[in-house]
């Protein structure tokens, strides 16, 4: 697909993203994200809040969820193409700034989440492989070099690793279900915490929807592989929309699970839940299985937003937000290289000076923010005359609710949590808006006099 049927010929001449992807890869490709996303650990904290409950808290979460990633679903169908994000801000509002700082959040959220999985990933290999003296960057660093080659080497090669990495993931959350089925039904899955009867049992449980909302941050990469997806308006709401609800099927099956075998005051203290879920159901089964089985879940989420981070600078570059450079695409790999080559830079002081807690809570912060104007755009558009439906489209009312609860996540993220988080995405969303400035000043003194 050509960026634009008024692109000088020689613009037309250059290569182009590969289209391989199909709705089941699709599929795989946003699962592999959100399962990456702290399921692991996230069942533990989110059991502690809301007791045996916690399986509700999930599908509260998924309805919060969902409303973003229907709108996602519908965007794909009407517009699909790279940075789509960015080019559906500018399109309903008209604000380059806006759609710059959209798209430079995402990357940002996709740069602080690679850096770090790669300290986590690190961690987790110098545990497996017995490496404690070797140094945790310099473990990371290697594992940053394999992430740049793999994404790189081609989008084919990539959603192959990505499938790869997914299908171990998934099953180890059905082999936490399978070992633990036959102690489901052993306990009250309405129970929640003392505190509860408190503070209401409504808010307690508004609260654990909040925390487990992350677990579903994910379906918004598959929006950036548009370009190299075979029939995009039809396979990015096919496969966002299957993503999800295989997600949601995994999850509340593990959450039942968790609280089935370990009573939920102990799973909340556990230092791996999941872990002591399979410890206690199967004591057979090494706790280095799970420690094997959580590299990969690490590596996928960080191969996902590198790729995700790589199609938004080639996007942006091709819509002006960025210079045209970075969206030059490999004439043999057929992948934006230099923008691969830019956020490996990027990433690599990101790694080495942040930590895991922080970089992860800027990491939804940014998203947070991304989805509120994006839903807010797709209902403008909606109301809009004269802009042309899509393959999936929804009732404008959806967008509407997805932008309120992102904002209400937000704030409630913000005003609960500690002020590093919200200083990493005000410096990242700072430096956007400084770059903005940068690049608009360097065009109009480039720009020839009349």
């Amino acid at each position: 697909m050509k960026l634009s049927d008024q692109s000088p010929p020689k613009e037309r001449e250059r290569p182009e993203l590969h289209r391989s992807i199909g709705p089941v890869q699709l599929a795989l490709y946003g699962l592999g994200s959100m399962l990456g996303a702290g399921i692991y650990g996230l069942i533990g904290k989110a059991a502690g809040l809301v007791g045996n409950a916690v399986w509700l808290a999930f599908v509260v979460a998924l309805v919060a969820a969902l409303l973003t990633a229907l709108s996602y679903a519908s965007l794909g169908s009407r517009y699909p193409r790279a940075a789509g994000a960015a080019y559906v801000t500018e399109r309903a509002f008209g604000l380059p700034l806006l759609s710059f700082v959209v798209g430079l959040a995402l990357v940002c959220s996709g740069l602080t989440s690679v850096a770090a999985q790669s300290r986590v990933f690190a961690a987790n290999l110098a545990v497996l492989l017995n490496l404690e003296s070797v140094p945790l960057w310099w473990l990371a660093l290697g594992f940053l070099l394999v992430l740049a080659g793999i994404v790189f080497r081609g989008i084919r090669e990539s959603m192959w690793v990505n499938v790869l990495c997914t299908l171990v993931e998934a099953s180890g959350l059905i082999l936490v279900v399978a070992v633990g089925l036959s102690y489901w039904g052993s306990v009250d899955y309405l129970e929640m915490p003392p505190a509860a009867a408190e503070q209401g049992e409504g808010l307690i449980l508004v609260q654990g929807a909040v925390l487990t909302f992350f677990a579903f941050i994910g379906f918004e990469d598959t929006f950036n592989v548009a370009e190299e997806c075979r029939d995009p308006r039809r396979t990015i709401p096919l496969g966002l929309v299957l993503a999800m609800s295989m997600a949601a099927v995994l999850y509340i099956a593990v959450a039942v699970t968790a609280v089935s075998v370990v009573p939920w005051p102990e799973l909340a203290e556990a230092p791996g839940p999941i872990t002591e879920v399979v410890r206690r159901a199967a004591p057979l089964i090494s706790p280095i299985v799970f420690t094997g089985i959580t590299l990969f879940a690490v590596a996928n989420t960080a191969l996902v937003n590198y790729v995700t981070a790589s199609r938004l600078i080639y996007g942006m570059a091709h819509q002006g937000l960025l210079p045209l450079r970075l969206g030059e695409i490999h004439a043999e790999r057929r992948t934006p290289h230099i923008a691969i080559a830019a956020l490996f830079l990027v990433a690599v002081p990101l790694a080495l000076f942040g930590t895991i807690a922080e970089l992860a809570a800027a990491t939804v912060l940014l998203l947070l923010l991304v989805f509120a104007v994006v839903n807010s755009a797709l209902f403008v558009l909606k109301r809009r005359k004269g802009e042309q439906a899509g393959y999936f489209e929804i009732p404008p009312i959806i967008p509407a609710l997805g932008a309120l609860v992102c904002m209400a996540l937000l704030v409630v993220r913000v005003a609960t949590g500690d002020w590093q988080a919200p200083a990493i995405a005000g410096v990242l969303l700072a430096g956007s808006v400084a770059i903005y400035a940068l690049l608009r000043s360097t065009r109009v003194a480039a720009a020839p006099s009349p």
